[in-house]
């Protein structure tokens, strides 16, 4: 079972020609509400794609936080663990241009309200995998990782966005995916910020005892432990939104890792979902479910091992 603890968003969608430079208005002509949230949309990921899923969050007593619950309902998530609060929904601004990349605002409302102890020891155990994020407090969320460690839960944490945490707290993580900016951050520290993403990912995981995986965009993913590594290309796809890719990428690794399959298997699952992602408009919305995983899986190669020196 996984077990997700995150936020919950709404996102309005912004369709642009361009994307707006510093200090610059730029007029468009409508938006779009999509649900969201990375600990949303990765839970919706992982059970789209076939996994037990309990979700635990918040959202506000409002017709935006009706709805997201009835959408993580629809995809077959557990929402019973998800609170109400009088703070409203979390709201996220996203604008998209033509070639698909984005620039995401999030004002994080009911989701501040979120805390470790919202997740029962009775979820916590050697057959959970407890996926976490960065868009609620950093201190409860290495309190949640902590604690499922300590009770035998397998942790997954996907460190975006890109803020700190409590370097002890990746301890307690099976499991650490980042992109080439947060990947940058944890790697600076070592003197590797500018070193290459497999090098990076080597040293993160002998660093802290964990898988890292480096997620790369139109580049693919690389992933390393403290002796081996392996990369997976991307899904060649035309991008249409780019918005709901990474939470694909995660939400289907961790699917993949719950089901018994190994890295290099959930590598390839997660590059198919997360680049069919690309090509509808929205996270949610976009998320593929399994059987479209499957019929697209052979389009990829297979991860393929690396040699790696830092």
């Amino acid at each position: 079972m996984i077990v997700v603890f995150g936020s919950l968003n709404a996102d309005l969608v912004f369709a642009m020609d361009r994307l707006p430079g510093p200090g610059e208005t730029v007029l468009t002509r409508g938006y779009d509400f999509y649900p969201g949230g990375k600990g949303g949309n990765q839970a919706v990921a992982a059970a789209r794609a076939g996994a037990a899923v309990r979700m635990f969050g918040w959202v506000g007593r409002d017709d935006h936080g009706t709805r997201l619950i009835e959408l993580q309902r629809a995809a077959g998530v557990d929402v019973a663990g998800i609170g109400r609060d009088a703070a409203p929904t979390g709201l996220a601004f996203i604008a998209v241009d033509r070639a698909g990349e984005n620039q995401i605002v999030v004002a994080s409302g009911a989701n501040g309200q979120a805390r470790a102890a919202d997740v029962p020891d009775r979820v916590l155990g050697p057959d959970s995998l407890v996926v976490a994020q960065m868009e609620l407090a950093a201190g409860e969320t290495a309190a949640v990782l902590r604690r499922a460690r300590a009770r035998g839960a397998r942790t997954l944490l996907n460190l975006a966005p890109a803020l700190p945490i409590d370097p002890a707290a990746l301890g307690a993580v099976d499991w650490l995916v980042v992109n080439r900016v947060e990947a940058a951050m944890l790697a600076a520290p070592f003197g590797l910020a500018d070193a290459a993403p497999a090098a990076v990912a080597h040293r993160l995981a002998r660093a802290h005892g964990l898988i890292c995986i480096v997620t790369l965009g139109r580049d693919g993913a690389i992933a390393a432990d403290a002796g081996q590594a392996w990369a997976v290309d991307a899904l060649a796809v035309t991008a249409i939104d780019t918005t709901g890719a990474g939470d694909a990428f995660v939400g289907n690794l961790a699917a993949a890792l719950d089901g018994g399959a190994t890295l290099a298997s959930a590598l390839r699952r997660a590059g198919v979902a997360a680049g069919l992602a690309c090509t509808a408009t929205g996270a949610q919305s976009a998320l593929p479910d399994r059987a479209a995983i499957d019929r697209a899986e052979g389009r990829l190669a297979p991860a393929r091992a690396l040699v790696v020196s830092e």
